[in-house]
């Protein structure tokens, strides 16, 4: 049986949603975050060596990070919906939002996050460097939000799924204004606007607000 393990308020909210989406049979654990210092609790961190969210169970497997979550999910049980494929013409657009969601935008994000947090430097150009790289990844969003509705092309597909959450609820760690941003704003409400979505966060995180604007 798949098992959700599902750390409040984290990125495996991902996962539920895909699970929703592809109306397959799965469990869902939940955890809740230690009540002072916000992380994982213990006997979140011993499902898996990394000790973050998300992870799945499947029989014996044990599988973390998103991206591998959402392929192993979608190869397994989803029959390829929701992925794009070499023959399909937003192929390499769907690749590079896939990857671009942890690779750049989730890592800008967070290093943020912590800069926030600790209060950490503006003028490091380290620091400085990747939280503009985060800056330049809204604003490539911003422009091809403008010529389509997903971010694949036409169809709404697995890369919008694993973008969604750096662009709402991380906004609850590392607040970011999105008014220089219409066209984000509207495919938050778009997409936010699934079914899908409205039934995993409930489910997930009952009484968390959507921050889809």
């Amino acid at each position: 049986m798949l098992t959700v393990h599902h750390l409040g308020i984290s990125q495996s909210d991902r996962i539920i949603w895909l699970c929703e989406e592809l109306e397959i049979p799965y469990e869902l654990k939940i955890y809740a975050r230690d009540p002072v210092t916000r992380l994982a609790p213990a006997e979140y961190k011993a499902l898996h060596p990394l000790g973050t969210a998300p992870v799945i169970t499947d029989g014996d497997l044990v599988l973390a990070e998103s991206g591998a979550i959402i392929e192993y999910i979608i190869g397994k049980y989803g029959n390829g919906r929701l992925a794009l494929t070499a023959k399909d013409p937003g192929f390499a657009d769907y690749l590079f939002w896939f990857h671009c969601a942890n690779g750049t935008l989730m890592s800008a994000e967070m290093l943020r996050m912590f800069a926030f947090v600790f209060e950490a430097q503006a003028d490091n150009p380290v620091l400085q460097s990747v939280i503009d790289r985060g800056a330049k990844t809204f604003d490539l969003l911003e422009e091809r939000l403008g010529k389509v509705p997903y971010l694949a092309g036409d169809s709404f597909t697995a890369a919008d799924i694993i973008t969604f959450f750096p662009l709402t609820t991380m906004r609850a760690f590392a607040p970011r204004d999105l008014s220089p941003y219409p066209n984000i704003r509207a495919y938050l409400k778009r997409v936010g606007a699934r079914p899908a979505y409205q039934r995993a966060m409930a489910k997930g995180d009952p009484g968390l607000p959507l921050m889809l604007e």
